[in-house]
């Protein structure tokens, strides 16, 4: 019973601390960030919109890291909402640039690597486990299974998976051979592959000549009408990255 009483009156000496991390360069936020709380060892990812919650109370210093940023640390005060300026290691490039000529593999694999941690919460294994006395319930797969921090590592790993499946799709999907097949160039390509960007599943089941035939077939249908395909979708919502 004290026991109880004495983790009670730690929980509630605490508070949930919100915040959001932004790019202190371009100001805009940045997703993929590790927020930890040395005193409480708590740590949690942000969202995709750059915002995160975690508990801390007065004087507790917490931890931004993020993969291609320098870390920041954040002393909590009175606020209940606090900031996070990253410095990116090294100078900006436009990933829009330079995605197409990285192996998504090669991608998926730094991820995994920078983000060791999330991969093992996400899954906990086996629920049940075999002892001395028997089968019965793994301790550590339930919490891995139900604690926050595993929710949200099973976001994050979401993400990264999306990520790997959009880089697939672009890697193969290339400006350069969407350039060559139909001659189109600058914001023309660019609307052109938006708009007739095949799924995943296209992309890993079909051949190279099968994927050409696709482009020739699409820019057959774009060249008769493009106003028709050119009209600006309406946003959408990725329920795998909503948190």
């Amino acid at each position: 019973m004290f026991f109880l009483i004495a983790l009670g009156s730690t929980v509630l000496a605490q508070k949930k601390i919100e915040g959001i991390v932004s790019d202190i360069n371009t100001k805009q936020r940045i997703s993929k960030v590790t927020i930890r709380n040395p005193r409480t060892k708590e740590e949690v990812f942000n969202n995709i919109k750059g915002e995160f919650s975690i508990s801390a109370e007065k004087g507790d210093i917490l931890i931004a890291t993020a993969k291609e940023y320098f870390a920041d640390t954040v002393l909590i005060d009175k606020s209940l909402v606090i900031l996070f300026h990253l410095k990116r290691e090294s100078i900006y490039i436009d990933e829009v640039s330079v995605v197409a000529k990285k192996d998504p593999d090669e991608v998926l694999k730094r991820a995994k690597y920078d983000y060791e941690k999330a991969f093992r919460l996400s899954d906990p294994g086996d629920l049940f486990s075999v002892g001395q006395n028997g089968a019965g319930l793994s301790i550590n797969s339930i919490y891995s299974l139900f604690s926050k921090e595993a929710k949200n590592a099973k976001r994050l790993k979401k993400v990264i998976e999306s990520d790997y499946k959009d880089n697939v799709i672009d890697y193969k999907f290339s400006e350069t051979l969407v350039s060559r097949t139909t001659g189109l160039t600058g914001d023309e390509l660019h609307k052109f592959r938006r708009i007739f960007k095949p799924s995943y599943f296209f992309i890993i089941s079909s051949s190279q000549y099968e994927l050409t035939n696709y482009i020739k077939d699409s820019y057959e249908k774009y060249r008769k009408n493009p106003a028709r395909y050119f009209i600006d979708p309406l946003p959408t919502i990725n329920p795998i990255l909503v948190p």
